[in-house]
């Protein structure tokens, strides 16, 4: 059975927005005035406080993350670091603490959406229908959620930028004194705890660590860059907030940043348009009234598809019951997990918790679960597992300040926050210790170090000479004769060879990848594949290994592993329709035909027993490809024929007398050698005809396996279209094999600049 694992998809950029979509949300938009009650100007200090903490849990977990890449984040380094005790607490504190932070999104989006008290009846009301939307988008698993997500982070960034730079114009000095307001520096100390809450989205990258490229470069990089931009930010928009308004008309606003912005905005006056005059005051408060919703949507929205996959990892190490985790058939999300979610997240909206303590609890929990993530780093490192090779290490003249230092952190900022909150997060420890007392204790699987700590990492290597052939396999009844093709190009080549069979499995955002061991059917229907596979392989006597993945987009995926597998041939079936949504071969194969630098062959309707093969010996730059391909396929069976054809048009009255069949049999004897074929293994066959496309339909008529290579300069599926190989491809009712080379285009300036910020080799194969 094929280990499963998860596509590596993700890189820098997608890593870092995701977790700062949490993190650019209610918390910048809200805080301010509920901050500034309690500390005043010196509320930026507070910022500047989470932020350090933050910081140092960052690098704590980006080591963690990088030695155990699992589901689940946090609670997973602990519990397989120190045990299910602990694992559990982390795990009903992770649950808990995002479903209270999503409650304070949603009362926040409220407050916003309509100036009014975050407990007043219609923001209650306004927070209990947009969760409940939540919920439901979540429970059908939009996939273009994940889009909308990055589109709004982004523009949150450039809007609280603008919102920054015009109100830093403005900052009245004589209003940041006193500095400190209430009780003084102590209040601030307390106050770190409150605006904590902003800075829990680093743990989405955690928990989506699998799923990371280059997983020692990306993931730290995008954990300290996602706790390090909104600390900036944060303390900028506190030093206008503060520096524009007055501490009590802040503190008495519902929707602060708004107002801050009206006052910002309103020194540029008035502007009159064909007779209606626009307050400028008026325009800076609804911009960023509509930044808060949006914020306050996507944050709450993140931290339901993160709790989601908390509710997944338990139940993975059964401390929780997989009941919650069940996949819906139809939507393919984990609709249990996500309506329990929900539900809670609803109590908590409609309870009389005010909003200060949703968000005081959501931090208190996290910064319990950062606490024990510091110790999991010491005990991992005291402990030495062999197997435990994080691709990131705390520096050495960090360590073990960083774990120790962000403990002590960690709990001396607990201690300063009120003792309702305390109260209210201490019973959800308890709630854990009881759980696990009770049901946990008995269910959950045994973990040590040095065993289930550290996830598996391939066997094999490819630094050697070894030929490696890709075969994308999800037909089972395509799937012995793509194989036998690709042993067919194995056995052609003068050094050791050998097959990959990949199986992909592709998922909403909605879904954990991690989750789909329960789906069991397609998981099933996975291993039954690439069990078929290998058994194929051994009846074929060439090497094979399978690849189980899972994933979000099967052609990214196919590119990472042709990458990860140094491949040099990738050999897919392909269905030979062209649908307008999929531009030409439909949207898995495009990319890997366009961006594979290996060479890529695509096979329609293969026949187990080629007879009378064809390929087209023409002036295309793929045709020696599509030669090569089709004298392995005539060696693989010694009892078919082989025939190169070349049509050549009809000549002009005007040329210069030269000879058709002289020139076609010419370019035949240059294809052939350029694909290493011996004379003795083909049939030349040169036609002279007025129609070349007609000709060549009706010629391929007469074969069962067709061989053509892509045509044109540009990339293939631009070149094919409406090209002679594609008209083949449609008239033919055989096997058709179409066939390009190693595909050395230069990167444009965007896939240049993709592959430097996530960190890729700028070399090809």
């Amino acid at each position: 059975m094929s280990d499963q694992e998860l596509a590596r998809d993700l890189g820098f950029l997608e890593a870092y927005t995701l977790g700062l979509g949490t993190m650019i949300g209610a918390g910048i938009f809200v805080l301010p005035g509920i901050v500034a009650e309690s500390a005043g100007p010196a509320s930026m200090v507070s910022f500047v406080i989470g932020g350090i903490v933050a910081l140092l849990a960052a690098l704590s977990l980006s080591e963690l993350a990088t030695g155990m890449p699992k589901a689940g984040g946090s609670y997973y380094y602990v519990n397989h670091a120190l045990g299910s005790f602990f694992g559990t607490i982390v795990g009903w504190g992770m649950w808990g603490g995002l479903m209270f932070a999503t409650a304070f999104y949603m009362l926040g989006f409220g407050q916003y959406l309509l100036n009014q008290p975050s407990d007043a009846l219609l923001v209650v009301l306004a927070a209990l229908i947009m969760a409940s939307l939540l919920v439901a988008i979540n429970y059908r698993g939009v996939k273009e959620t994940g889009s909308l997500q990055n589109v709004i982070v982004i523009s949150l960034v450039g809007l609280i930028l603008v919102f920054i730079t015009v109100g830093l114009v403005s900052v009245n000095p004589d209003l940041l004194t006193p500095f400190t307001a209430g009780e003084g520096w102590a209040a601030v100390g307390a106050t770190a705890g409150t605006v904590f809450v902003t800075f829990i989205g680093f743990e989405v990258i955690a928990t989506s660590a699998e799923e990371i490229k280059d997983p020692g470069r990306n993931l730290p990089l995008s954990m300290i860059a996602a706790v390090v931009t909104p600390t900036i930010l944060y303390v900028l928009v506190m030093l206008v907030s503060t520096g524009l308004l007055p501490v009590p008309d802040l503190a008495a606003s519902d929707v602060p940043v708004a107002d801050v912005a009206a006052v910002a905005a309103g020194v540029f006056g008035s502007l009159t348009i064909a007779g209606f005059t626009v307050e400028f005051a008026v325009i800076g408060s609804g911009i960023m009234i509509i930044g808060a919703i949006l914020a306050t949507i996507s944050s709450a929205n993140a931290s339901i598809l993160s709790a989601a996959r908390v509710n997944f990892a338990m139940g993975r190490d059964k401390i929780l019951t997989n009941w919650l985790n069940e996949i819906h058939d139809r939507y393919r999300t984990p609709y249990r997990a996500i309506i329990a979610t929900g539900v809670v997240i609803l109590l908590l909206i409609a309870s009389p918790l005010p909003i200060a303590t949703l968000a005081d609890v959501a931090a208190f929990m996290f910064l319990v679960t950062y606490a024990l993530v510091h110790i999991a780093v010491v005990v991992l490192r005291r402990a030495n597992p062999e197997e435990y090779e994080p691709d990131f290490l705390i520096p050495s003249a960090l360590y073990p300040a960083v774990p120790i230092l962000g403990f002590i952190a960690c709990v001396g900022v607990m201690l300063q926050m009120a003792w309702e909150v305390q109260a209210i997060s201490l019973g959800i420890v308890l709630i854990g210790i009881l759980w696990y007392a009770f049901y946990a204790k008995d269910q959950a699987l045994s973990t040590t170090l040095i065993g289930e700590a550290v996830a598996p990492t391939e066997d094999e290597t490819t630094t050697d000479a070894t030929y490696r052939i890709v075969v994308p396999v999800s037909n089972p009844e395509t799937e012995r004769p793509l194989i036998t093709y690709a042993a067919a190009s194995a056995a052609s080549q003068d050094v050791d060879a050998e097959i990959v069979a990949v199986n992909v499995i592709e998922v909403p955002p909605q879904m954990s990848p991690a989750q789909i061991e329960f789906e069991e059917e397609r998981v099933e229907t996975q291993q039954a594949l690439l069990e078929n596979a290998r058994e194929i392989a051994e009846d074929l006597d060439v090497g094979i290994r399978t690849r189980a993945i899972v994933g979000r987009d099967a052609g990214e995926i196919l590119l990472n592993v042709l990458s990860e597998e140094d491949a040099n041939h990738v050999l897919l079936g392909w269905a030979g329709e062209r649908r307008k949504r999929d531009v030409l071969f439909g949207s898995t194969i495009d990319p890997v035909l366009e961006r594979a630098s290996c060479d890529v062959t695509l096979v329609k309707n293969p026949s187990e027993r080629p007879k009378r093969i064809v390929t087209l010996a023409g002036g295309g730059p793929h045709a020696p490809v599509s030669a090569r391909r089709a004298g392995e396929l005539h060696r693989a069976f010694p009892e078919s024929t082989l025939t190169l054809l070349n049509v050549q048009p009809e000549p002009d009255e005007n040329e210069d007398g030269s000879d058709p069949n002289e020139i076609g049999q010419e370019t035949i004897s240059e294809v052939a050698t350029q694909a290493d074929l011996d004379p003795k293994e083909y049939e030349e066959s040169v036609i002279v005809s007025d129609d070349v496309r007609q000709t060549l339909v009706e010629e391929i008529r007469k074969y069962d396996t067709v061989c053509v290579g892509a045509t044109g300069t540009s990339t293939v599926a631009q070149a094919l279209y409406g090209s002679i190989p594609q008209t083949i491809v449609q008239e033919s009712s055989g096997t058709v094999v179409m066939a390009r080379g190693e595909n050395r285009a230069p990167r444009t300036f965007r896939q240049a600049l993709v592959q430097r910020l996530g960190g890729e080799s700028t070399q090809t194969a």
